[in-house]
């Protein structure tokens, strides 16, 4: 891999109209690790992706992708990066091996070696059995699977994924966390944007939390929880739970939040909570620990982004 950084930019802006949607965002990746861009919708992540691939002209600001200037080359740069878009845009038209060898002609890869590349890329997405099947017969796991694959096929050493596992259940989900941790033991650098915190907490080394175009929170996931948000947490449910709230969960624990029906104690120590809560046959609750998913909120809010 080049000793040039992965991926870093400085001071990156960009406006539309008199909205600035990124704002003076400074972002450097490391060679081999999972970076992830976290944010509520509308938090800049991915202008900021489009930026950073050359996609988006900045209005200011530096970027350099493997120390190739962007935009200015982002053209040779892109030949080193993989893209696994927010919506899976395979070509329907085509079969699964179609798709690898068309999209690899994009980077002018002898055929030849293209050809050979197929197999383990169809192996890489567990569809080596499928790879003559149209597109239309596909599972949305088996598109998001070949998406990635189908990213790969330059064999890049810098892959962006934009909210890989969105839309997928638990079984694909996890599948796709397989493959990306593959990825990682190859050597490769990814840059990821996801809604799932876990799937954050689970694969990225570092992260920097994202909102209205700025970074407001940045490191590796068990080092924001631990400065961020106490260490306990216990889920409160039901309809006394406000009332409740008032008369004793406040007074228990060092902060409180409630969303709808559900109250959200956050403690340092949460026996005294747990202990009331055992007395109380009218309210449920779930004692675990901090996520990043706190941070997150604690960070972001928890009103619904549009």
């Amino acid at each position: 891999m080049s000793a040039a950084a992965p991926l870093a930019a400085s001071g990156l802006r960009k406006s539309y109209g008199e909205r600035e949607v990124v704002c003076g965002l400074d972002l450097a990746l490391r060679p081999g690790e999972c970076f992830g861009l976290l944010g509520p919708n509308g938090a800049g992540k991915t202008t900021t992706l489009r930026l950073c691939l050359g996609l988006t002209d900045p209005d200011g600001g530096s970027i350099a992708v493997f120390g190739q200037p962007v935009p200015a080359q982002a053209r040779e740069a892109r030949q080193r990066i993989g893209v696994v878009p927010q919506f899976d845009n395979l070509d329907p038209d085509f079969t699964i091996r179609e798709n690898l060898l068309i999209f690899g002609r994009y980077f002018d890869i002898p055929d030849a070696t293209l050809r050979a590349r197929i197999p383990d890329l169809l192996e890489f997405a567990g569809l080596a059995s499928r790879a003559d099947t149209r597109i239309q017969t596909l599972s949305g796991g088996m598109k998001r699977r070949l998406t990635l694959a189908r990213a790969l096929v330059n064999d890049p050493e810098l892959v962006f994924l934009d909210e890989p596992t969105t839309g997928l259940d638990p079984q694909a989900r996890h599948v796709i966390w397989d493959r990306l941790r593959n990825l990682l033991k190859q050597g490769k650098t990814l840059l990821l944007t996801t809604h799932f915190m876990e799937e954050a907490e689970r694969l990225c080394g570092r992260v920097a939390i994202m909102d209205h175009g700025r970074i407001i929170a940045e490191g590796e996931p068990q080092t924001l929880i631990a400065q961020h948000v106490e260490p306990h947490v216990v889920e409160v449910y039901g309809e006394a739970a406000p009332d409740w709230a008032e008369l004793r969960g406040r007074a228990l624990a060092e902060r409180c939040e409630s969303t709808g029906e559900t109250l959200f104690c956050y403690a340092r120590d949460p026996a005294a909570l747990v202990a009331d809560l055992d007395d109380r046959d009218d309210l449920r609750y779930l004692h675990r620990r901090a996520s990043l998913e706190d941070v997150f909120l604690k960070l972001t809010g928890r009103e619904l982004r549009d």
